[in-house]
């Protein structure tokens, strides 16, 4: 049944354009201003593609843009799918299975999220080396269909290796603030408790946030390798520091922070093929 969604959804898009992109590229919460720097040939809103959902979160603007940035050719998602939003994870993931349908080669996904590593400030970012999934229900549950992926893929290599070192080199060659980190996803749509970011921390999780995770794993049941790159909105570690904190806050902060998602992201992709 989704191998047939995928496909109509395909069909649909490819009525609209013949444009064929090599990378693929997630905008979160605060992050679409990337937007800006792509030349964009074809625009489709998410409304009318067959079995896409429609983003419900007011930062996201749902359209998916094929254009070039950097010189190399992109389809990006302006605005993404949450759990927390009612959604299926399968629902959630669909747009990233749409898209290795698509052409695309390799999949940078960008987010913002809270630091529970003392280490990592807002404003810095963070490019995830692995993740530990909290979430209640996993987007490979059910019946799997060997066409999209095996029934048991294995996570060992699933964030690619040369791209965070790049993006280490660009970062630092730009005096840009960035690690490497371990997000953790967890539901959401509340913020964690003091004690639950206490937890996150003794459990190895260096950012935490509520998206990302699902979409890393089907890429990785389709042999797609992954990019992640999370701008820390806030600051939750140690427990004394933590302040209340408001979606705008964290938009604004995403705002201010953006230019140095948008360097590393362009550079990035100036250097894979």
């Amino acid at each position: 049944m989704i191998f047939e969604q995928i496909q109509e959804a395909v069909q649909f898009i490819r009525t609209q354009t013949d444009f064929k992109p090599d990378f693929g590229i997630i905008l979160g919460t605060g992050l679409g201003g990337l937007v800006d720097e792509i030349e964009i040939k074809h625009s489709i809103a998410y409304k009318e593609i067959p079995h896409f959902p429609e983003s419900t979160v007011e930062s996201h603007q749902g359209r998916l843009i094929f254009g070039y940035l950097a010189h190399k050719p992109i389809v990006a998602m302006a605005g993404r799918f949450h759990y927390y939003e009612g959604y299926t994870m399968k629902q959630v993931t669909f747009p990233i299975r749409v898209l290795k349908f698509l052409g695309i080669q390799k999949l940078l996904i960008s987010n913002v999220s809270g630091s529970t590593n003392a280490n990592m400030y807002a404003g810095d970012l963070v490019f995830i080396k692995d993740h530990i999934n909290l979430q209640p229900e996993h987007p490979l549950r059910g019946v799997n269909d060997e066409r999209l992926g095996p029934r048991f893929p294995d996570m060992l290599k699933t964030y690619d290796r040369e791209m965070i070192d790049h993006a280490l080199q660009i970062a630092g060659d730009n005096n840009i603030r960035a690690h490497e980190g371990v997000y953790v996803g967890l539901q959401g749509p509340s913020l964690e408790t003091p004690a639950e970011y206490q937890y996150l921390h003794r459990i190895g999780g260096d950012v935490v946030g509520m998206s990302t995770v699902p979409e890393v794993i089907v890429a990785r049941h389709m042999s797609l390798p992954v990019f992640v790159v999370s701008v820390v909105s806030n600051h939750c570690y140690p427990p004394e520091i933590i302040r209340e904190t408001t979606l705008e806050a964290v938009i604004e902060l995403a705002r201010v922070a953006e230019p140095k998602m948008r360097l590393v992201v362009k550079e990035l992709l100036g250097r894979v093929s």
